[in-house]
């Protein structure tokens, strides 16, 4: 294992962007990336021997957003494929955390659910030169929970929140037209959940769902998907807890079938064991390297990972 350093400028910092790094994708001259508590994605250039001279985007300058500019869009994925940059929101409710040491209002807090409609948002972006353009979105009335609201199999986990084991999405590949969510949660019986897609432009700016979509059950040992990345014909899967829990954590590869349907532990490799720390060094976003190696980048990283110039520390694989 190798470590590099991605480093991020005074504002990303105080955003504590580089501690809450959700997603990634290598790009022509560097790396794209976000983190999960703001409504903007990154750019960070290669120079040498780090990631740096960062260019942030906020999200609302090339697509509308349901709830505005300021609100977090809790972005969890991105694919970059076609021309094209994708970014996807979780899709999931939020309990507020415990906070208060009274045990009164910390019930309270435990008890209130809110909805945050840019976490309801699938975003499409062209690249020029690797510089997005205005874009095209599936959000408000017709975003994908919309679809989901009698699916036999998702639609009871609709109203639960995503840390709850209720609807989670946490990764993106796009393959040709076929767009592959995975999803945290829920794991039904042990089972975890991609959704395959076909989109297509309705106008005004709008994403639509071409066809209806598809169904993909994995038996991950109990995980849930914490990101996605293609290899050929081939998806990578960042497989790790649904729950509050620090692993286990592992890269499992899987070929996607022409049928929807369940998918035995058989069908499936496990390429690597992942680390993972005690309440930090959570796992978290994916990138395959144009070299066939592959980036994690963390969640809450340790101490450890925090560099002197205010960067962190990203693990490298070769598998």
């Amino acid at each position: 294992m190798e470590q590099v350093e991605l480093r991020f400028d005074h504002a990303s910092r105080a955003a504590r962007t580089h501690t809450n790094l959700s997603a990634i994708r290598q790009g022509s001259a560097g790396l794209w990336v976000a983190g999960d508590e703001t409504a903007t994605f990154e750019h960070l250039t290669w120079l040498g021997d780090h990631f740096g001279a960062q260019r942030t985007y906020p999200l609302a300058d090339y697509v509308d957003l349901p709830a505005g500019p300021e609100d977090e869009a809790d972005i969890e994925g991105m694919a970059r494929a076609d021309g094209y940059l994708w970014l996807v929101g979780s899709h999931s409710l939020k309990r507020r955390k415990v906070k208060s040491k009274d045990p009164d209002k910390a019930a309270d807090r435990l008890a209130t659910v809110v909805r945050e409609e840019n976490r309801f948002t699938l975003t499409r972006l062209p690249l020029h030169d690797e510089t997005p353009g205005p874009g095209t979105i599936l959000s408000g009335k017709d975003n994908l929970t919309t679809h989901l609201r009698h699916d036999r199999h998702l639609a009871p986990f609709l109203e639960l929140p995503g840390k709850d084991n209720g609807l989670d999405v946490e990764g993106i590949a796009v393959v040709s037209e076929r767009i592959y969510l995975g999803l945290r949660g829920p794991v039904l019986r042990g089972w975890a959940v991609l959704l395959e897609l076909r989109l297509e432009e309705a106008g005004r700016s709008r994403l639509r769902l071409r066809e209806p979509y598809r169904k993909h059950f994995l038996d991950l040992g109990g995980l849930g998907v914490r990101d996605l990345c293609p290899d050929g014909d081939s998806l990578l899967i960042l497989a790790g807890p649904t729950m509050d829990l620090d692993g286990p954590v592992r890269i499992v590869r899987w070929r996607p079938r022409t049928r929807q349907g369940v998918v035995p532990e058989g069908e499936l490799e496990t390429v690597i064991e992942l680390p993972h720390g005690v309440k930090c060094d959570h796992p978290e976003g994916l990138a395959l390297l144009a070299d066939g190696r592959l980036m994690v980048v963390y969640d809450s990283p340790s101490p450890a990972r925090i560099t002197p110039a205010g960067g962190v520390l990203a693990d490298i694989f070769t598998i």
